[in-house]
């Protein structure tokens, strides 16, 4: 069973405790709904005892922009630029 502690951050629970399991030959955790990271991919890394997941930055140009929320403003009028002539 999982318990919510009394750890709070701004934002919410800040830590829970969960259950280990076995998942053929690797450990795994089930991560709480609140905890749920975006995306299909993660990081994990290591520091001395902790493991640290975060989601995986976009793998690509297109990926990020498709993350970014669409502009609701108008761009201004762009008038041509007419190039100065070169002499070659």
């Amino acid at each position: 069973m999982l318990r919510p502690t009394s750890n709070l951050e701004e934002g919410g629970i800040s830590e829970r405790h969960v259950k280990l399991f076995q998942s053929g030959r690797n450990q795994a955790v089930r991560i709480p709904r609140e905890f749920e990271l975006p995306g299909e991919d993660a990081i994990m890394r290591r520091e001395g005892e902790r493991l640290i997941m975060e989601p995986a930055p976009p793998k690509s140009l297109l990926a990020l922009l498709a993350t970014l929320a669409p502009l609701d403003e108008e761009f201004p009028p762009i008038p041509e630029a007419v190039p100065n002539p070169v002499k070659l």
